[in-house]
């Protein structure tokens, strides 16, 4: 059951889905990805909050421009789609309950976490040259 009503998260959805981010909506759904021992995965907690509109979406998106990339983009949505964000959670252990968060993954193993209090208070840019680099890194 989904904390927040659907037509209110559906733009703040979209603004991810719409950019070519895969939307996962079950438990099942984040293993099929992540379970998958090969390539690169970005994984966006996307959220409600005011960071998530101002500074991690646009961020993420920003970053996307770089010539290297993941080769795979997915999100879960924290308070809409309850199962799929928990078992994302149990993937970015031992980092704790976050969201928004941003987190890189390569041949399986998570390489790379922006939790909230690296977004909070950071511009789209900052998030976005800090993901750049994690990109030119491990992608």
């Amino acid at each position: 059951m989904s904390m927040y009503p659907l037509e209110l998260v559906a733009p703040m959805s979209r603004d991810l889905t719409d950019y070519g981010f895969e939307g996962l909506d079950s438990a099942k759904a984040v293993d099929q990805l992540l379970s998958d021992q090969t390539g690169t995965v970005l994984l966006v907690v996307n959220s409600v909050c005011g960071c998530a509109a101002a500074m991690a979406r646009p961020g993420t998106k920003l970053a996307l421009t770089n010539d290297k990339k993941p080769a795979r983009l997915a999100t879960v949505f924290a308070g809409v789609h309850t199962e799929a964000t928990q078992r994302a959670r149990e993937y970015l252990l031992p980092y704790p309950p976050s969201s928004p968060a941003i987190a890189l993954f390569k041949d399986g193993s998570l390489v790379h976490m922006l939790e909230r209090h690296h977004i909070e208070g950071r511009s789209a840019e900052m998030i976005a040259d800090n993901l750049r680099f994690a990109f030119d890194t491990y992608c």
